[in-house]
């Protein structure tokens, strides 16, 4: 559930005072469902469809559809998968993200990064492979295209010398 102000107002209708009921966030509108705060831990699979921050610890496997926070004081020992992934606190695991990872100043990743989009500020600490993809890069490897540079694999033959004469 999305958080809005709770402060009364009034209406349009002569000044009766009102208060604005919370709305249900959707994943297109990135509402925080979920947030694991400092001081909680937990264990096992966590898998959601809006945004979820974790200020506390994690263990095991983490799948979203829309966005995952890791908070100064997160600590995660997870393999990531989604769509969006912001990380501030620690990682320990690899982190497979669909549209984009943003690793803050504070952020400590050791385990490998799989993204099309990379931001990275400075202070931020990665002990693991990059691996940049295309949003398209399915499409590209059935087509026989490699991510890296996209040509095709026979593009890379080396050509005959100009010169050269078969005899």
């Amino acid at each position: 559930m999305a958080l809005k102000s709770f402060g009364r107002g009034t209406d349009s209708t002569g000044g009766i005072p009102t208060v604005p009921t919370p709305t249900t966030s959707s994943a297109s509108s990135g509402g925080l469902s979920a947030f694991i705060d400092q001081g909680s831990e937990f264990e096992g699979k966590l898998s959601f469809r809006d945004t979820v921050r974790i200020d506390g610890r994690f263990r095991g496997e983490i799948s979203s559809d829309n966005t995952l926070i890791v908070g100064e004081s997160g600590e995660i020992e997870a393999t990531i998968s989604s769509k969006t992934v912001s990380i501030s606190g620690t990682v320990v695991g690899d982190v497979v993200a669909e549209k984009k990872v943003i690793l803050h100043k504070t952020a400590r990743v050791n385990g490998n990064i799989e993204t099309p989009s990379l931001v990275v500020e400075e202070g931020a600490v990665v002990n693991g492979e990059m691996r940049m993809t295309s949003p398209d890069s399915k499409a590209e490897k059935s087509a026989g295209l490699t991510a890296i540079d996209g040509h095709r694999d026979a593009a890379r033959k080396p050509a005959k010398p100009k010169d050269a004469r078969s005899d």
